[in-house]
């Protein structure tokens, strides 16, 4: 695979969501996306729009896992949301039966995937970063051929649609 720039920068938590929208109306077919950043830079705001894109009822509040560590919704795919900021050793996956989702038949996101960087496997890893109050830098990394196509379908739509 060449290196491509693959970043786009969101001014505010609606366009994190609008560009999570996009992606999930994109989706087609079961993925693993890992969600890395720092507190409040906007990984449930981007699951929120995966949701929507997803097509997981408007009436259903989309909320970040932390307490219960996994939330399911039904939409045109099953979407899965961890939330692993409250786990402590890589042994609590286990009592979550986290493997078994890693080939889900859905969408499975997992928020703060890099508190068990050694669980990662194949998947769309995708790091948000705070630049300012507002805005944030949200990068991909693609695991594969097929990731890296939907990676550059993504941003060339968005750069289209948020052509100024």
């Amino acid at each position: 695979m060449k290196p491509v720039d693959l970043h786009i920068i969101s001014a505010s938590p609606e366009q994190t969501r609008a560009f999570g929208r996009l992606l999930g109306s994109l989706l087609r077919e079961p993925l693993l996306i890992w969600l890395a950043g720092d507190l409040g830079a906007g990984k449930t705001c981007l699951t929120q729009g995966l949701a929507q894109g997803l097509g997981v009822a408007a009436d259903e509040p989309v909320t970040s896992p932390s307490y219960t560590l996994m939330n399911q919704y039904r939409g045109r795919l099953p979407l899965y949301h961890f939330d692993l900021y409250r786990l402590n050793r890589p042994e609590d996956l286990e009592d979550l039966d986290f493997s078994s989702y890693l080939d889900a038949d859905g969408i499975t996101v997992v928020e703060w995937a890099d508190r068990f960087g050694e669980q990662q496997g194949a998947g769309l890893k995708i790091r948000l970063t705070t630049l300012d109050e507002n805005c944030r830098r949200i990068e991909l990394q693609p695991g594969d051929a097929s990731q890296a196509d939907l990676a550059e379908r993504l941003l060339a739509l968005w750069r289209r649609e948020n052509a100024s």
